[in-house]
């Protein structure tokens, strides 16, 4: 048991998805771990998915990953984000239950007969002639490999600070990894410190629940992954929502010098979208309160998650702070609040396959290249596990593209461009987002998982079975005719003024058509949520589709275009000033590269181009 074909250290979220993914593949693959107790374990949030994470949950999903199916098999509490806008921005997440989530990851990782897991601390990688060919142990045994997946999560150099209080540690009660951290140091690879953090834990038979406000799931209950059915789920429990005050804030700004963050004790970045409360008071002065979201941390945990107060404040002044917010007055403390700080990676020194670029055979995946979230972290490890089993086969690599998912837009966002904060991922930063919705991410994966011989006969029998279904159904409703009269009737404030009968399938492009009342109109019994929802996006959305193939099309086909050096971008009409701003920030030198700023979407990439056509540059000036 000292030779595997990968080696992955870290049982992380990361690091469980590229052991996964190896084996599959059909890799001898060892997964090394400080303790494998710890394997899958929520280090953070206890909950799964959200704004632009669940399309990376379903992406790892229609991969054959693991997260989703243990999302559900753990979790208490579902809900769809955004479930009141198009169909491109909803959003699942569940809250898990800690111990249920868990135990189902190490459950499908002790399934796998080509994955062995050995429990030690990794403090070196073995490189000869700039590549990786294996690990050393604490305990002094050598393991070797043909790949090393490094997936560290906090834990490199990692440093946990309350207040004045400072200590080693990856996470609260587990020992940092420091000499591994100092090894990666000596190998020349660019570094620096971010910074995380978490909310003090309540204990909650300490709340009173009567003046909070009650937030139960969805139902019907949605599920995370194409596989499962909700019958799945474990018994279901609220949330609760209450907010902070103005006796919460001048609590907190009265002691805030003496956060670790305002010292200068801590110098890494934190996420600028998840702020501890003391900066969220520092930065939103003119606010009079803030959100927060009580979440169950399991079926039989005593404490709750006050999502929305993750600090780094003095115990004192976090004990003040919890007991001036309603529903909080008698809470008691279990656990207090702290901030991590740790090593990362530049993930700019990366390939798309996020191999190392000085060193061969040597991958990273997850918090060590500068992201945040559980989702981010698996779908890295996803990412990296292919590609280390495929570079054994000497097969062609796996680079998602930017157009074809959520995964393709995080490697390249980070391989591209780095980060200076931790990244996390948002609707927003994917600029094809009307393609890359959670309901067609298998659509999009799965046919190319199963290539990869990643997936299991089943989901390969369920993924035809659902796209046999949409092509009956599409075929079905081209074959009845709707009345303009019964449009009209479908809703009163209908402004149908076209043919007097159109197709069913057309009707659905209308805006005041749905799905359940045309069925009804026609009297015709309804299919599947599942399949009802991909025909009726496809047809709502189908301009718009068309036009963001084009675009995409047109933008592939001049992507190596040139961007003058001596361009002014404010110069280009009808580009908005953030477009702008992001470009002369950046100063791309094609429009590839332009294409690949976060948030500059196809409209503004296809105005520069017709900027840089209709300017008469010389040679030199695109240069």
């Amino acid at each position: 048991m000292n030779k595997f074909d990968v080696i992955i250290i870290g049982g992380g979220h990361a690091g469980v998805e590229a052991a996964y993914a190896c084996a599959r593949m059909g890799k001898q693959s060892c997964l090394v771990t400080n303790s494998k107790k710890d394997i899958g374990k929520m280090s953070c949030n206890p909950a799964i998915g959200g704004i632009g994470k669940s399309h990376l949950v379903r992406e790892i999903d229609a991969m054959g990953g693991l997260m989703g199916i243990a999302a559900d098999h753990g979790g208490i509490h579902f809900r769809v984000l955004n479930a009141s806008k198009g169909a491109a921005v909803r959003a699942t997440r569940s809250q898990s239950d800690r111990l249920l989530y868990a135990s189902k990851v190490k459950s499908i990782i002790d399934s796998e007969y080509l994955l062995t897991l050995i429990e030690g601390e990794v403090t070196e990688i073995k490189i000869s002639n700039n590549e990786a060919q294996g690990i050393r142990l604490l305990n002094g045994a050598e393991i070797d490999s043909k790949k090393v997946i490094l997936t560290a999560g906090t834990f490199l150099n990692g440093k946990l600070f309350t207040g004045e209080e400072k200590e080693e540690g990856g996470r609260i009660g587990d020992k940092p990894s420091i000499k591994l951290a100092d090894f990666l140091l000596s190998l020349d690879l660019k570094s620096g410190r971010l910074k995380t953090g978490t909310p003090p834990r309540i204990r909650s038979s300490s709340v009173n629940w009567k003046i909070t406000k009650e937030q139960p799931g969805d139902n019907p209950r949605p599920t995370m992954s194409f596989i499962t059915t909700n019958d799945v789920h474990p018994k279901q429990m609220s949330c609760f929502i209450t907010r902070t005050n103005k006796e919460t804030h001048e609590i907190i700004m009265k002691g805030i010098e003496r956060s670790p963050i305002f010292s200068g004790k801590i110098e890494g970045l934190g996420p600028r979208y998840c702020p501890s409360i003391e900066d969220k008071i520092h930065r939103f002065a003119d606010k009079e309160s803030h959100q927060i979201f009580i979440e169950p941390e399991g079926l039989t945990s005593e404490e709750i998650y006050p999502n929305g107060i993750s600090t780094s404040m003095p115990k004192d002044i976090q004990q003040k702070m919890v007991r001036s917010i309603a529903g909080f007055e008698n809470a008691e403390i279990t656990k207090f609040g702290y901030a991590v700080e740790y090593d990362f990676f530049d993930p700019r020194e990366l390939k798309h396959t996020l191999e190392t670029k000085k060193i061969e055979n040597l991958f990273f995946a997850g918090q060590i290249n500068g992201t945040t979230g559980y989702e981010e972290a698996a779908a890295q490890g996803l990412v990296a596990g292919i590609n280390a089993s495929l570079a054994i086969d000497e097969g062609s690599p796996w680079i998602p593209k930017r157009d074809e998912s959520y995964i393709g837009v995080l490697v390249d966002d980070l391989v591209t461009l780095g980060t200076k904060e931790p990244y996390r991922m948002f609707t927003s930063r994917a600029e094809y987002r009307l393609l890359l919705r959670e309901d067609n991410a298998d659509q999009r994966l799965t046919p190319l998982a199963k290539k990869f011989g990643l997936i299991c006969k089943e989901r390969w029998t369920k993924f035809n079975k659902k796209m046999d279904e949409i092509g009956k159904e599409q075929e079905r409703l081209k074959n009845y005719k709707v009345s303009l009269k019964q449009l009209n009737e479908m809703n009163s404030n209908s402004k149908a003024k076209s043919k007097s009968h159109i197709t069913a399938l057309d009707a659905l492009k209308r805006p005041e058509v749905s799905y359940q009342k045309l069925c009804e109109a026609l009297k015709i019994k309804p299919v599947r949520d599942e399949v009802a929802i991909d025909v009726v996006t496809n047809k709502k959305y189908s301009g718009y589709i068309e036009r963001q193939k084009k675009e995409i099309k047109k933008v592939k086909k001049n992507e190596n275009a040139l961007i003058p050096e001596k361009i002014n971008f404010n110069d280009i009409e009808g580009l908005s000033n953030e477009s702008k701003q992001k470009l002369s920030v950046v100063k791309p030198r094609t429009l590839a590269h332009a294409q690949r700023i976060p948030g500059l979407t196809p409209a503004a990439i296809s105005l520069l181009l017709v900027h840089i056509k209709k300017r008469e540059y010389t040679k030199n000036d695109a240069l």
